[in-house]
This record gives structure tokens, sequence and C-alpha cells, in this order.
């Protein structure tokens, strides 16, 4: 069903592909001087759902796959939707929130940069009476009801499980963990999982934790140095490294080919970008995590729609999981999806599901690779 669903959406979403000329699927760039207008051709009964998404600079995902997406999915909900992203720039992100709240957008879906905005813009939001739904991030200490993201201490898990499952045997491996910001919520749920899989090992001595560095706004260049810094530190010796997201992997690898350790050194990842999914069938990266970004659009507008009606209980019905916000001391109605783990034979699976085209993996020297798994 998942197959068939995406090939769908591909089919609808073609022709907005095509005008987002500087937006293509998994460049992470582009402008968003057309985005409004993108959102104001379906004519929805619904009204408008504005959304904000966070950055392009840390991952691919946000335009090449969140961005059409949420569009197909709000659109056949019966919603007009303004999806526009702030650049990772706290400032612009209040300045289009202002804007959809002026405009009074019937929904307003946040996957913000940071709790800190996130939070002050579903205040705003809230008091003028617009329903608010925090994306794949929760805001804490926020006051958005619902929340829709993927079992995030399970994605950490999973990467836990990669590097121990990589390093499997090999007594007092010793391993760097480069993470996600410390001011997203999610980031803090990864190392928790990873911490639920990897804890023990080190306590045994089974694996040994050389350092554990958060790295502020996902910046991959900020990872890459740092990770640099922390292997001339332990004297050039690393045997795994668990990076959060296929961004701050890539930076990992730079650093692992610049000293002749790429392809030696297991390096965890996440989000199964085209970037991380070569890296992984050349051998330079372990593992990603699969994440299937229609579901969680499709969730995210089923949830919209419902409370564009005013409709609580088949909202509720929609988020049976809940999650915890410490900060605010309350827990948040949730929709919390599956995640998955890749490894180099699961690669065709991302591609089978149509989440990433086999032309853009299977380049010329990886054509060879790309048969022996099936991929085409």
């Amino acid at each position: 069903m998942r197959t068939k669903r995406l090939l769908a959406f591909l089919a609808a979403v073609l022709g907005v592909t095509l005008t987002l000329a500087a937006c293509g699927a998994n460049t992470g760039g582009g402008g968003d001087g057309g985005d409004a207008e993108a959102g104001q051709d379906g004519g929805g009964s619904l009204g408008t759902v504005g959304v904000i998404l966070p950055e392009t600079a840390s991952s691919s995902r946000w335009e090449g796959f969140d961005k059409p997406m949420l569009e197909q999915a709000l659109r056949a909900e019966g919603f007009d939707p303004d999806v526009q992203n702030a650049q990772g720039d706290v400032q612009k992100f209040t300045t289009l929130a202002d804007g959809m709240i002026a405009q009074g957008v019937k929904v307003l879906v946040i996957a913000s940069i940071n709790s800190e905005v996130g939070s002050a813009v579903a205040a705003k939001a809230n008091n003028a009476g617009i329903p608010t739904i925090d994306y794949d991030r929760l805001n804490l200490g926020g006051g958005s009801d619902y929340y829709v993201s993927f079992d995030n201490v399970k994605v950490g898990e999973l990467q836990g499980q990669g590097i121990a499952d990589a390093l499997k045997g090999k007594r007092g491996a010793q391993v760097v963990e480069i993470e996600g910001a410390p001011t997203d919520n999610n980031a803090t749920l990864f190392h928790e999982g990873q911490r639920n899989v990897l804890q023990p090992l080190y306590d045994s001595g089974q694996l040994k934790l050389v350092r554990s560095q958060p790295i502020d706004d996902w910046n991959n260049q900020a990872g890459g140095r740092v990770f640099e810094q922390i292997l001339t530190g332990n004297g050039g010796k690393v045997d795994g490294v668990v990076a959060a997201n296929d961004g701050l992997a890539g930076a990992v690898i730079t650093v692992l080919r610049k000293n002749g350790m790429n392809g030696e050194v297991p390096v965890t990842g996440q989000d199964a970008t085209p970037d991380g999914l070569k890296a992984i069938l050349r051998g330079d990266q372990y593992m990603t995590v699969f994440k299937p970004v229609m579901e969680e659009a499709e969730a995210t507008a089923k949830l919209a729609a419902a409370l564009a009606k005013g409709d609580t209980a088949a909202a509720d019905a929609l988020a049976k999981d809940v999650s915890d916000d410490p900060e605010a001391n309350r827990e948040v109605k949730s929709v919390l999806l599956e995640p998955y783990l890749i490894t180099k034979n699961e690669v065709k699976r991302v591609v089978d599901e149509g989440y990433v085209k086999a032309s853009e993996i299977c380049t010329p020297d990886l054509k060879s690779v790309c048969a022996d798994l099936g991929i085409s």
C-alpha cells in the first residue's frame, strides 16, 4: 500500500516539481518566493494551512521530501497549503508565522528551529484562535495540543543497535558520538535511544566511549571540525562513530577519508538521503534511519482537517500516542510513526517505496553495486 501511495503521490506532484526549479528533490536549496503561490492553486474548501519548515542546511529532507509531500497531503484533505522555509533564521521564522496568523490560516503547522521560537509562535497562534501542530519536533514548554513525528527514541535505538552490530566482537572498540543540536528535543530523544542500547556496552567495557558532543544548529561543517579535533586528541584512533543524521555522517566521513580511514570505521546516520544512501553503498557509512515522510505528512493533514472542522474527538482519535513535555509538565497528544534501520542490503527498500530514485544513487561508480542489490 505504501508503494502504491508513493507512486500516486509522485505522479500528482510532478507538475509542482517542475515549477520548483531551485527546489528539486533533495537539493536542499532554493528560495521561498514562490511557495505561497504554489500552495494557492487548489481552491481548498477548508481554507489555508500554514506550514513553517526550519531550514535546508543540515538535511535535504525538508525541501526534498517534507515540502512537496505536505503540499500533496494537505491538498488531498481540501486545504490550500502555504509551505514556507525559515532557512535557519529565527527572525524569519517569526515573521513567516506572523504573516500566516494575520492571514487567518485555519491551522498552523510548526517544524521549529528551536523550542523557544516554536513555543512563542504557538502562543501567538493560540491567542488568535488558530490551532497548532508541532511537526517532527516537539516544542518543549510550548502550547500546541498535538504533535506528529516518528518515534524518536526508537530512531536513536536503531542507531545504537547499528553501531553495536557493526562493532560486535571488537571488545574495547572506541566510539565517538556526534549528536544533533542541544536545542532540538529530537536530538535529545535520539541520544536517549542510543544510550538505551549503548550504555550497557560502555558499562561492561565491550565498547569505550571516547566523547559525546552535541553540535549547535546541526551544523555539518562544525560537526566535521569537532570530530577531527576529537580524533586528533585521541591519537587518531576511533573504531565507530554515532552520527545523528546523514549530514553529520557525511562530515565525519570526509575527515575519515582525509585520514585514510573511510570504509574501515562504521558510521551511523539518519534520514535516508541520497548522499547517505550512496555512502552506504560505497561502504563509507554503515547505516541510516529511514523515516517514511509521506506517512508523517498524511497524518498531519488528517489531523489538520479535524482541527479545522472543530472536531477534537476525531483529532484525539488520530493522536493515540503521547509525548512527554517535561518543561511544561504535560503530556502532548501525538502521532508517533515507525522508523526503519537501513543497511546496505535494505537500500533497495527506500528506492522501491519511491522516496529516492535509483538514478540519484546509482551513479557510475556504484552501478555494479546497485546491480548486485537489484536496485534499478
